[in-house]
């Protein structure tokens, strides 16, 4: 590439000192720089067009190969990425992202190596081959592990096909987790509505049938959630309130859903099992501090649990971490003195705030009789 210094300050640097020679020289190594830095963009922009799909491999092979080493190592793999669409079938393209992840597999490129080597996991993942993506996703986490800072489309990048993986396995928690992260590291709105719904709907299949997952929270609060409401799965989100809120008047009314789905109609019993639990601490929550000892007869009414499955039911919930306390067998009364904090809906809300009410209510209360108990104190 020729130099683009003027001419005036080409006569400078011929008759310049040693130190301006070497000014001259970074500066032009910064021009440099930015022609190939313009150029690169210019190449984004043009990839991403819809138009230059069909050109898009020939260029890279042709072309960006040519001066791969001059330009932004992750712009560079971007466009690799992008060109692979082009490829014939997945094994070609598995070929060819799987150069594109060597040939940057360097010191001082690894963030554009994880960058590169998640697509490779992620073709792998769709040639079936879980092994081996699994192998790439663990080398993606040392590196990244390595590093105090990345960037985000390299996170995403990474944690789009470890969710895929996990949901591929089968492993609830860890998919929810995974795909929640790959959310907090896109903006939604870039998602195609269709993608939208379907990550919406994997991941409330997840958190209910997942046996460790509680709470709900991070996902009722998602933006995500509400692309179903325009599908006909709206009564997978509205199952999944009921669930948080512990209502089984509901979840009986929306239980003709779950034969919808295979992995929901499974799980028919732990499900069953999972909302009592959700009505107990919501029993729980809407009780006072100083009135939380609950009779094993209250239980069974609140949860519509068997008499005899309620001391298994609350020894769940303090294993699970949901409650704590302590079991009383002999009187058939639970001592709880904590419920795990959860996300509350309006209905929740003015229920804590009555009780707030009554708490005032109650400090007032306690004022008033010490000041009238106490006059000759007080006044003194």
């Amino acid at each position: 590439m020729e130099s683009k210094i003027p001419d005036f300050l080409a006569e400078q640097q011929a008759q310049g000192t040693p130190e301006t020679q070497t000014y001259f020289l970074t500066f032009e190594d910064f021009w440099e720089r930015k022609l190939w830095h313009q150029l690169t963009d210019s190449l984004v922009e043009f990839f991403r067009l819809p138009e230059s799909a069909p050109q898009r491999l020939a260029i890279f092979k042709t072309f960006v190969l040519s001066f791969a080493d001059r330009i932004n190592q992750l712009k560079f793999v971007s466009l690799g990425l992008m060109a692979s669409s082009e490829c014939g079938d997945d094994k070609e393209r598995l070929a060819f992202l799987t150069s594109l992840a060597d040939k940057v597999n360097k010191p001082d490129s690894q963030e554009a190596y994880v960058y590169a080597l998640a697509d490779v996991a992620n073709v792998k993942l769709r040639l079936q081959d879980l092994e081996g993506a699994q192998k790439d996703l663990a080398t993606c986490q040392r590196v990244l592990d390595s590093f105090d800072s990345v960037e985000t489309v390299v996170h995403a990048s990474f944690y789009k096909v470890n969710a895929d993986y996990y949901h591929a396995k089968q492993e609830f928690a860890s998919f929810y987790k995974n795909a929640l992260l790959y959310l907090a590291c896109i903006n939604v709105e870039d998602l195609q509505e269709s993608e939208r719904a379907e990550r919406a709907y994997n991941l409330s299949i997840a958190a209910l049938v997942s046996d460790s997952i509680y709470n709900f929270g991070e996902l009722l609060l998602h933006p995500i959630l509400d692309s179903l409401t325009v599908t006909p799965h709206n009564w997978l989100r509205e199952l999944l309130f009921a669930f948080n809120r512990g209502d089984l008047a509901a979840y009986d009314v929306l239980a003709g859903n779950i034969n919808k789905n295979k992995l929901l109609e499974s799980h028919k019993t732990f499900l069953y099992q999972k909302i009592s639990l959700s009505a107990l601490t919501e029993m729980v929550f809407h009780r006072p501090p100083h009135d939380r000892s609950l009779a094993f007869s209250a239980i069974a009414s609140e949860t519509k649990v068997q008499p005899d499955e309620i001391e298994h039911l609350v020894m769940k919930a303090l294993s699970l971490g949901l409650l704590r306390g302590s079991i009383d067998q002999v009187a058939g009364v639970a001592r709880i003195h904590w419920v795990q904090p959860k996300v509350l809906d309006m209905k929740q809300i003015d229920g804590m705030r009555n009780r707030l009410k009554d708490w005032d209510a109650g400090v007032n209360q306690l004022g008033h009789w010490i000041e009238g108990a106490g006059k000759d104190v007080w006044a003194a």
